[in-house]
Formats: C-alpha cells, structure tokens, sequence
C-alpha cells in the first residue's frame, strides 16, 4: 500500500478533483514504469512469522536497512515503519502482517526496473541474512494462520483492521496474509487513460492465471491456484472489482472521481493522527460537514491518501496500477511489467489489445474473474480458453515490447523478459500447479519445502 502523502493544499470543489487526476497526464516521451512487490518475511531457522520487535524482528530489519542505504527513516509513533529515497528514487514499507514491500522508482526501461529488483533483493539479503530472516516469493504465507501473523505498528492498518470484517469475509486475509506484484504506469491524456483502463481491467485475469502463485493457505491445499485473487472476491465490495462502468459512455476523470467519491473513507490524517471516519462520506468532508470532524475540510492529502484505500483490479491515480497478480520469483516480476509495458506502452499493441476485449460483456469479463482463481489458464471466455487468449496478449506485448526497442548493453531488448511466460504458455504449467505436484510429490504433503525452493 502507498505512503500516505503530505499536501495540505485544500480541496473545495469536485473540479480540482477532477483537475488533480489531468495533472498526471504525460508525454509518451516522459513515460515511466514504477514496479512494486511485497515479499513474506519468515525466520529461517523454524519457518515463523517475523515479529515487528525483537533483535530479529522487522524494525530491525528496517534499521538495517536504513544504514545499507542511507535512505529516510518513514515513522510512525516511535515506531520505523518505512524508508524513503528522497532523491527521487524508491521506498520501503510494510503491508499489515509484516510483508515487506518495495515501491521502486520510475524508470525509463525495464532493463532498469530488473536491475532495481535484484539490487533490492541482493541489499535485503545482506540486512536479513545476520537477522536469520528469509523471504517467500509465494502469493500467500502458506503456513501461518491469520491469528499466528503479526501486526505492524501502523495507525491506518489499526483502522482497517475494524473495519474490514463489516463488509467482507476475507478482508484480514488479505490484508495480513498476501503478497502482489503491481507495475504503475503512465497515460497521455483522458482518452489515452481510458483506453488504457479499460483495456488492463479486461485483460488482469490473464495476468492473475499466468502469475497464480498462492495454492496454500493453513499448512495444505487451498483448492485455488491464485488464493489472493480468490480473497479479493470477498473483502469489500465497495472498493473492490471489476469496474463495469469504466467501460460505459461517458467514462473520464469525471466519472472515476465520482466513483472514489462514493467508496467509503477509511481515516482522516491531522498531524500524526489517523482519525477513524469508517463508513463517512469523501464528499462530507469536502463540504465540511463530517460529523466526527466538525469543520475539518478536504486537502489533497485526504484525496490521494483516500484513493490508496480503493482496491479495484486497475487503480487510477495519476498513473494507472496493474493490481491482478500474485507476486512470484524474481524472473517473474520482471515479466510482469514487461507484460504491461509492451501492451500499453505502443500504440498499435494498445490498438490490438483494445480490440481483443472490446466485444467482451461486462458479465463475461466478471465471470472470467471469478473463474480464475480455481481454473488459471484453463478457465473459458467466448469458447475460447485463456491459455489460448494470453498467447494472442504475449504476441502483442511482444510487438510493443520490440517497437519500443530499448536495448540493454548487450544489445537484447525487452523482450527478453517475456521469455518465462513463453514457456508456460507453450505447453507448461503456473507456478502453483508447480508447487503443487511438488506437494504431492517430492515434498511429501508439506508445505515447509517451500520455504528454501521458493525463498528469495
């Protein structure tokens, strides 16, 4: 989840709402990608969670961190809940139990992107390896259950945590117990926005069936190939799903803002306090009439931190964020960017990808979401099996990926980085059908294997 934002500018009117989200548009030339992933910490010498305190516990870790790098301390009541490159670069936070996230900076290529992610990796391994802490590479602990997690010591999670039993069955979990991989992503103007959400909403459960990683939950089979995806079913339907609407007459910056306008607030930060306004509405408070803060108006701040609390499968913000995919092994998180990039970031890829979905139902677009959790790439839309149609979407990423022709120093381009997805898609299996025969096989029904094969 972003760090919450400091602009006390305030906000009097849905207009500047509207006006915020046309401040993102950028030039193709000016096009960035922004790559995100969360990682399972767990203590190497009996595969348990982390704790937040501790000499081994994850404030260590940050500390740790914070000296490699040099980076801001992120705090929160005494408490390092994150760092930050203020020259411009990335940030580390944690998710609710624990999971330790990188939002990597925006860059030019993925080459660059891949070589932040191992950079990472390789700087979280020298903090961690003293500390006796590893890093699952899964889409959910496997092992733990919700009451073994931790919690960290972060007022907003406080306040979720209240809340998200109210509105769904599966809210803690996915808050405490999964891990993603997102790319974030740039639009031209309105138009180009549109295009582009539409086009990444249709198309996410192909990514969520190729990137299915989360098969466990409890210590044993979890009957899902993608259990992340299958808890985001039912966490909070407010701010959850598929967007139908984007795909109506009309849809722009105005409707979108009108949507998170209606999705339910979570908190209102004043200083370093999170007020708990549950269930208030974002347009009280741009009025100044929100019962439990009595005269308080809306800032940009409550704006941009207000859309970090809305989960549907494409985020928009100033910058649109893939939201569909378990996170996976380092190869992998690399091949999902690429996937976007190359299907989002050229024209002509965006062209064809538009034009495979367009024709598609907004109750068969829903339907394929909640067919893919269970059924990966075998699940079916207009007769045709996903696998078939992510081999038409990695040819056109292809395309895009190759008209972009950014090259490393050893003269690849980026697609280079589709290459594990190729494999899958002719012929292999996801990684959770992976992890699965494993389980019925070498790994004699255990889930503790997974804690050397699939650490980082």
């Amino acid at each position: 989840m972003a760090r919450d934002q400091i602009d006390m500018t305030p906000v009097t009117s849905r207009d500047e709402l509207v006006a915020w989200f046309a401040e993102g548009e950028k030039p193709a030339s000016a096009f960035r990608i922004g790559t995100e992933h969360e990682k399972v910490p767990f203590r190497k010498i009996d595969h348990a969670p982390v704790p937040y305190e501790g000499p081994r516990g994850i404030r260590a870790l940050l500390e740790g961190m914070q000296t490699l790098l040099g980076w801001e301390p992120i705090m929160e009541n005494g408490h390092i809940i994150g760092l930050l490159d203020v020259t411009g670069g990335g940030a580390i936070s944690l998710e609710p139990g624990g999971q330790f996230e990188l939002s990597g900076a925006p860059l030019e290529t993925l080459h660059g992107t891949c070589r932040e992610i191992h950079s990472h990796l390789a700087q979280v391994r020298e903090v961690a390896e003293p500390l006796g802490i590893g890093f699952l590479s899964l889409g959910m602990s496997p092992k733990w259950t919700l009451a073994e997690t931790p919690v960290m010591p972060k007022s907003r999670y406080e306040i979720m945590s209240g809340y998200m039993p109210k509105v769904g069955g599966h809210g803690l979990d996915m808050m405490f117990r999964t891990a993603t991989v997102q790319v974030n992503l740039d639009f031209a103007s309105e138009a180009d926005m549109v295009k582009k959400l539409r086009t990444s909403l249709a198309l996410q459960p192909v990514a969520t069936a190729l990137f299915a990683n989360s098969p466990f939950t409890d210590g044993k089979p979890n009957g899902f190939l993608s259990m992340r995806s299958q808890i985001w079913l039912d966490t909070d339907a407010d701010r959850t799903g598929m967007l139908p609407w984007a795909f109506e007459d009309g849809m722009g910056y105005e409707r979108y803002v009108d949507y998170a306008l209606d999705v339910p607030m979570y908190f209102v930060k004043r200083g370093d306090v999170y007020h708990d306004v549950t269930g208030a509405s974002f347009r009280d408070l741009l009025a100044g009439k929100l019962d439990r803060l009595p005269g308080e108006r809306a800032t940009l701040s409550d704006w941009s931190n207000h859309l970090t609390t809305i989960f549907p499968e494409v985020r928009a913000k100033r910058y649109l964020e893939m939201r569909g995919a378990d996170v996976g092994r380092t190869s992998r998180i690399c091949s999902f960017s690429a996937l976007w990039v190359g299907l989002l970031y050229d024209t002509a890829s965006l062209d064809s990808a538009w034009d495979l979905v367009r024709d598609w139902s907004a109750e068969e677009r829903d339907q394929l979401r909640r067919d893919v959790p269970k059924q990966g790439l075998a699940a079916r839309i207009r007769n045709r099996s996903l696998r078939e149609i992510a081999r038409d979407v990695l040819d056109i990423s292809r395309s895009g990926l190759t008209a972009r022709d950014r090259s490393n120093g050893l003269g690849d381009d980026e697609t280079i980085y589709l290459s594990t997805l190729d494999q899958m898609i002719d012929g292999g299996t996801s990684n959770a059908e992976d992890l699965l025969a494993r389980w019925r096989g070498p790994w004699a029904r255990s889930v503790d294997p997974a804690f050397f094969e699939e650490a980082y």
